[in-house]
């Protein structure tokens, strides 16, 4: 075996798992877990990190912590829907993320979830533990093996945000037309416990449908929703998220850029609920067609069950203006030159406020999985 796991695994695999996100170079991860189909192929920390996070399979996970069947199911019950009876059903592993408690971990964990065989329902738990203090970055890259055509993936994913603890959560879905995604997320945040989810979609996929809910329990919790969706070839893109304020001085926020091309769909949902005082949530979509037989469908809700909450929302769905296009022809770009450079202008997630280094990071993914947009 090589100094580097990563590199034992088939050169086609790997250049596929680059597309969603992940770094071969051990040195700029702290943690990598990689799974194709159900079966674990590594979980390794970087040994600067051994101590401060630990990454397992599930299935090792709940051998090794008898705790952990406490967590399994705590945030969203087996018999939700048919997804999470399959997932109860035929449970395939997925990956277990534990932050220690006060451990500042400055790399990325990295995880890629991948299907290589033809029309396999690939169904998974990961649960993720973010410590009292601590404060992580995870990205996380699903996609299929380069001549795979059709699939079904089915995630559970249960977040715990203890008191004080920040988690960033960078998901990047790379599929084809031939695939479904049914993903099935919730996160609890505690007293001063910080969640941000990025989610990006820049592939055709047959359809893919998340709605993550987000329970804000503690005081001066925060959960903010950040989805940057381009929908090509019929794809129907069903994206949103839920924000429950249930503790005074929390704030949740919700930000989604669209655009919708080819005969395909994007329904952009968002809510904010809040049933407590005083809490501010905020919810934002801007959305593109750039043809006439595609759809935008924005949904935003808020409900507020208090005097003192300050909930709002803003949406917008059009075309792209004329004079824009116009503008960029007359410095010598072709007419499809001009519209591809709005729509990654457009899509820069420089425009969701995120840290600099991450907005690096994702703009750098956008930029290599956006070619021949």
């Amino acid at each position: 075996m090589s100094k580097n796991p990563l590199y034992d695994i088939p050169h086609q695999i790997l250049q596929a798992a680059f597309k969603v996100g992940v770094e071969s170079d051990e040195s700029k991860r702290s943690a990598t877990y990689f799974q194709i189909d159900h079966s674990k192929v590594l979980a390794a920390v970087n040994e600067y990190y051994k101590g401060k996070v630990e990454v397992l399979s599930m299935i090792d996970a709940l051998k090794k912590h008898d705790w952990l069947k406490g967590y399994l199911w705590r945030l969203i019950p087996p018999d939700k829907d048919e997804y999470t009876r399959r997932v109860e059903e035929a449970f395939g592993g997925g990956y277990f993320i534990r932050i220690m408690p006060g451990a500042r971990v400055d790399l990325p964990l990295q995880t890629c979830l991948m299907i290589a065989k033809e029309g396999f329902e690939q169904a998974i738990h990961n649960i993720i533990i973010a410590e009292e203090n601590s404060d992580a970055h995870i990205i996380t890259g699903c996609t299929l093996h380069p001549h795979i055509h059709s699939g079904l993936h089915i995630g559970v994913s249960e977040f715990f945000i203890k008191k004080g603890a920040k988690l960033s959560f960078t998901m990047i879905h790379s599929w084809n037309v031939g695939t479904v995604v049914k993903p099935r997320s919730a996160i609890l945040i505690e007293e001063g416990g910080v969640f941000i989810s990025n989610y990006i979609c820049l592939n055709p996929v047959k359809e893919v449908q998340a709605y993550p809910v987000a329970y804000i329990t503690g005081r001066h919790g925060i959960a903010v929703f950040n989805n940057v969706l381009y929908a090509t070839k019929s794809s129907l893109m069903d994206i949103g998220s839920k924000v429950e304020l249930n503790a005074p001085e929390a704030r949740g926020e919700s930000v989604s850029r669209v655009v919708a091309a080819g005969g395909s769909r994007i329904v952009s949902r968002g809510m904010m609920k809040a049933d407590s005082s005083p809490v501010k949530a905020h919810l934002e979509c801007r959305g593109l067609i750039l043809d006439d037989s595609s759809v935008i469908h924005a949904i935003p809700e808020l409900v507020g069950m208090k005097r003192d909450v300050d909930l709002s929302h803003e949406a917008a769905v059009g075309k792209i203006a004329d004079h824009e296009i116009a503008y960029l022809m007359t410095r010598g770009l072709s007419r499809e030159e001009a519209i591809s450079t709005i729509v990654r202008g457009f899509l820069n997630v420089e425009l969701l406020g995120l840290p600099q280094e991450l907005t690096t990071e994702i703009n750098a993914l956008i930029a290599m999985l956006a070619k021949g947009m």
